[in-house]
């Protein structure tokens, strides 16, 4: 038995998320799993890194599964990339340590978030980019952002009611770089909530335009009311840029 791992990159826009849906057809892990069956004659689950929602995309989400197949590692990818969609593509097919489990190995994440900054929009970058004409202060929004980096329970930063597993994360850096009027939004944790990404990114671009103060992001900490924060910026946003692996 093999132990195979990928590295994916897909356009999520035409799908509802990575994580198989009973007997939808829209999902990244559906598409994937069928390509498999054709490729091996097995039946097989693949174990994904983490789910990511509806229209969100990755250049780097990680998966792995297990095989008797004796296909080669080339054979593989070709096969991959000659029957999936065009929006889903396999970077990389590697062996993998029998005990090598995309989800539970994983040590952090870092994920983009763009957002296009300017009076006009822009017919290009709609559907990976949110459109948010205001004006923003970004010195605001660096101090919000120092804020949030460190080790924290960030429930009022996601759409979870309540969890029975943690919820508090770390947060080693945030990044907002402008490139034109495109704003890049980095993030790297051990982790992140659901939808937790996009609803610091609300928060951030209403503290920048002057609809928030930077005292917010105290006060979500330490009431953990999901309502005092942001709202949930779209996910065509976003992008899972890359999962860590010791």
């Amino acid at each position: 038995m093999r132990n195979i791992k990928l590295t994916i990159e897909y356009d999520g826009k035409r799908y509802l998320g990575w994580q198989r849906l009973g007997d939808s057809d829209k999902t990244i892990q559906g598409k994937i799993e069928k390509v498999i069956k054709l490729m091996t004659g097995e039946t097989i689950e693949i174990i994904g890194s983490g789910r990511t929602d509806g229209g969100t995309h990755a250049r780097g989400q990680v998966a792995n599964f297990k095989t008797t197949s004796e296909m080669s590692l080339a054979e593989m990818l070709a096969f991959f990339n000659r029957y999936l969609p065009q929006d889903i593509v396999v970077k990389k097919v590697e062996d993998a340590a029998e005990r090598f489990h995309a989800r539970y190995n994983a040590t952090g994440k870092q994920y983009s978030y763009y957002v296009w900054n300017a009076e006009i929009p822009s017919a290009f970058q709609r559907a990976y980019s949110f459109y948010y004409p205001q004006q923003l202060d970004l010195d605001r929004m660096e101090e919000a952002c120092s804020k949030l980096i460190g080790k924290h329970d960030f429930i009022g930063f996601s759409a979870l009611k309540k969890s029975k597993k943690s919820t508090v994360r770390t947060i080693e850096s945030i990044s907002i770089e402008q490139e034109g009027d495109l704003l890049h939004f980095t993030f790297v944790g051990d982790g992140f909530l659901h939808k937790m990404v996009r609803i610091i990114v609300g928060t951030l671009l209403e503290i920048g335009a002057g609809e928030m103060d930077v005292s917010v992001i105290d006060e979500i900490f330490e009431n953990k009311v999901r309502e005092h924060a942001g709202e949930t910026v779209p996910a065509q946003g976003l992008f899972l840029d890359e999962v860590y692996y010791r």
